[in-house]
């Protein structure tokens, strides 16, 4: 049930300290407005702590908390550990929905291992396919474990409003936070949260939860540390905290190893159970969460051990921030966060699982006390309403026999209206069935604007200034812009993140997975053809010794028939490539550290076609490093460091609003193709790239001698349109303008630009049913 002020606070006190987290809405999404984690002054579940003790304890963490928070009239839900309840999954005989709660009452009674008036029980409906009966989930936990907790929070004068399990509340935060783990039916997720005490193993379906205390945690490794070396239980919590700096951290480690072993035998043989309880479900990940996976080497041991992938979370992926909270205090407590986040989502009516476990007595009581004040202004109004009508029959009634001439107006303009109407429905009669077939030749220009959408998408996450924080690199965005040439030229061409796109291409298809990129685009045009080939050979070893008198060298070309940027002719096919100064990028898998975020990464099981679009961007760049500005390896988060590849993988989050298209997987080189290479006069630079200009190219000066070098011949060379700078690759010369050469004799070239072809699928997320 949604909170009534639309948030709520959700407590867990934990035997290591209380959480806390405040929810509230964000439009349709949950938002954090507040949260804390207050440390016990002694670990509750230490040695030598007596129940009185551990509720004085928990007394003043709940004070202090009161003190650093405003709980106003928000809803208050709290956890209960798994260790003192029940869950359990029952299908129902198929009867009448007005039966289910009479059958329902029926197997609580024979499914709960506890006398049914010792417990507060609650049950919910889950979902099912069409046909397959209805399941029921059934909760349960000992009046005497609840009352305990409600105790509490009685004491500082809270009153709760929902009490659940620990493990469904995982369920909760899972299911909402991960949704595209659970898009297979077939596959379960693992959450693993290992407390102070005790750990959850909670295995979640789309539809379904399985859930197992494992009676070890924290303390289990603390208890060894102390029994090994002869130590108090606090100071072996202490060394098992600073055990990687420890002088012993070979003998902690020794003391702890029987732990880790027996954990993950309880695991392995609890997922063994419900892997032979449910073959048909494939067990793909485990997310671990609470404070023991702090431990270091736990949980690459678990993973060894399991076989099975183990991702703890750094952050929550359906979870926004507040501006007023701290984002990195916020993310140091992410993993003891789980439990309160499922509990907060149930509170605002996003959880799955709703069950309430809150003693039904207290329950009338809160709702009562809640419809109070409606009584009491609901009385108030039925007296005022009284009134007023009395006093209104007097009134009207004094009125009546001075209006009769108004009411025969009244009855002939009612009447003219009811003849207009008449008229009207008879004209809107005749219209009808061209209004339909206006409306069918319209429907086609319903999806116009989403190809301009996507055209307009590439070229905002472009590098600019929107995404930069580096002041150099704005104020060239901002010269660029404004046309301000000095100023760009001001900046060294090669220390410029800028990416120039002379070719745009957006192809519709209605599978973008079977569609083939040799199918929509014909080979990027060339630069040359055969006698432009052979000019720019005689161009660039004009004045190199010997070469002078070779077959084909004796006569230069006429240029007057190049065409410039924008008029040159589409070759058919692309020549084979013959130098190294092109490279085709294979699709790279991203490295661990950004997992969490690389959606496009990451293979999409869809069903049916995924409908979508083709693109070819050609372009070209000044900056040295052109992997770096395109897509950068081990960015991990920082956005600062985001190529333009990678802004692609991130565009709900780059362009902060929803975009309703996806990178489709990168990493296979069936969808996702880069091709670059060095800018110049050859074929293998596509059409569309610079400006052709016949330039006198200064060569460098000659070492040789003390003379300095002569004026380099004319060559033909491409130029940046703004500033007119050289950006094709040119001959090195000598002091006396001879080519030079390696020592195989071939040219050696001073390389600017770099050009690149790009070459995408991106799947339509809001396209329309076929």
């Amino acid at each position: 049930m949604a909170s009534a002020t639309g948030a709520v606070w959700a407590i867990d006190i934990g035997n290591y300290s209380l959480k806390a987290l405040r929810l509230s809405f964000a439009g349709e999404k949950a938002e954090v407005t507040g949260f804390d984690n207050v440390r016990h002054g002694k670990i509750l579940s230490g040695g030598n702590i007596s129940a009185a003790e551990r509720d004085e304890l928990v007394a003043l963490s709940i004070r202090q908390f009161l003190s650093q928070n405003d709980i106003g009239k928000d809803d208050i839900i709290v956890s209960v550990p798994s260790q003192h309840s029940f869950a359990r999954f029952v299908n129902l005989p198929p009867v009448e929905a007005k039966r289910i709660p009479e059958i329902v009452k029926f197997e609580a009674a024979q499914q709960i291992p506890f006398d049914i008036n010792d417990v507060q029980w609650d049950w919910q409906l889950m979902e099912q396919e069409e046909g397959e009966g209805n399941k029921v989930g059934l909760f349960a936990i000992k009046n005497e474990v609840v009352t305990e907790e409600l105790e509490h929070f009685s004491r500082v004068n809270l009153q709760v409003s929902t009490v659940q399990m620990a493990p469904m509340a995982l369920y909760n935060f899972i299911l909402y936070d991960r949704p595209e783990l659970f898009r297979n039916e077939k596959h379960a997720v693992v959450v693993l949260n290992i407390g102070a005490d005790n750990s959850d193993l909670v295995v979640c379906t789309g539809k379904s939860v399985w859930q197992r205390c494992i009676p070890m945690g924290g303390d289990s490794f603390t208890k060894a540390i102390a029994e090994s070396f002869k130590l108090s239980f606090e100071k072996a919590e202490k060394l098992k905290r600073t055990a990687t700096m420890s002088k012993y951290a070979r003998q902690i480690l020794q003391a702890m190893k029987p732990v880790f072993t027996d954990l993950a035998s309880e695991i392995q043989r609890s997922l063994g159970f419900y892997s032979n309880s449910n073959p048909d479900t494939k067990l793909t990940k485990i997310i671990a969460m609470g404070g023991g996976t702090n431990m270091r080497g736990l949980l690459k041991y678990l993973q060894q051990t399991l076989q099975m992938p183990i991702e703890r979370p750094d952050s929550f992926k359906n979870l926004s921030l507040n501006s007023e909270v701290s984002a990195s205090k916020f993310h140091n407590s992410v993993c003891d966060f789980g439990i309160v986040y499922g509990l907060g989502l149930q509170g605002l009516g996003l959880g799955r699982i709703e069950s309430n476990l809150l003693p039904k007595s207290i329950a009338r009581s809160m709702v009562w006390a809640g419809k109070t004040k409606y009584f009491i202004l609901a009385a108030c109004l039925i007296l005022v309403v009284s009134i007023l009508s009395f006093m209104r029959t007097f009134f009207d009634k004094a009125n009546y026999g001075e209006k009769d001439n108004i009411r025969r107006q009244i009855s002939k303009v009612i009447g003219s209206q009811d003849q207009a109407l008449r008229k009207l429905k008879s004209e809107e009669g005749k219209g009808r069935d061209s209004a339909e077939i206006i409306k069918s030749k319209f429907k086609i220009f319903g999806y116009r604007d989403v190809i301009p959408l996507l055209h307009q998408t590439l070229i905002e996450i472009l590098p600019n200034a929107n995404n930069t924080k580096d002041s150099q690199q704005q104020e060239l965005y901002k010269a660029f812009t404004e046309g301000q040439t000095q100023k760009v030229i001001g900046v060294s061409r090669k220390k410029r993140k800028q990416l120039f796109v002379t070719g745009l291409t957006v192809e519709y298809t209605e599978d973008i997975s079977k569609t083939k990129f040799s199918d929509v685009f014909k080979k990027s045009a060339k630069r040359t053809s055969a006698r432009d080939d052979q000019r720019f050979l005689e161009e660039e070893m004009e004045g190199v010794p010997g070469m002078g008198g070779m077959p084909g060298m004796g006569g230069r070309p006429t240029r007057g028939g190049r065409p410039t940027r924008g008029g040159r002719p589409t070759r058919g096919g692309r020549p084979t490539r013959g130098s190294n100064s092109r490279s085709k990028s294979k699709p790279r898998k991203e490295s661990k550290k950004g997992k969490g975020k690389e959606k496009a990464v990451e293979k999409k099981e869809v069903e049916g076609p995924l409908t979508g679009f083709v693109v070819e961007i050609v372009g070209y760049s000044p900056y040295a490093d052109l992997g770096a500005l395109l897509d950068p390896a081990g960015v991990g988060n920082d956005k600062e460091k985001w190529g333009y590849i990678t802004r692609m993988m991130h565009l709900d989050e780059i362009l902060k609003r929803r975009v309703p298209f996806e990178l489709y997987e990168k990493t296979s080189i069936e969808h996702f193709s880069l091709e670059t290479g060095e800018v110049g006069m050859d074929e293998k630079t596509p059409l569309g790239i610079g400006v052709e200009q016949r330039k006198s190219v200064a060569s460098s000066t000659s070492n040789r001698g003390g003379r300095r070098g002569r004026k380099s011949p004319k060559q033909t060379v491409l130029v940046d349109p703004l500033t007119n700078e050289v950006i094709s690759k040119v001959a090195k010369k000598d002091s006396r303008g001879v080519s030079k050469t390696d020592k195989d004799g071939e040219v050696i070239y001073e390389i600017n630009d770099h050009w690149f072809i790009l070459q995408a699928k991106f799947r339509w997320k809001d396209a329309p049913d076929s």
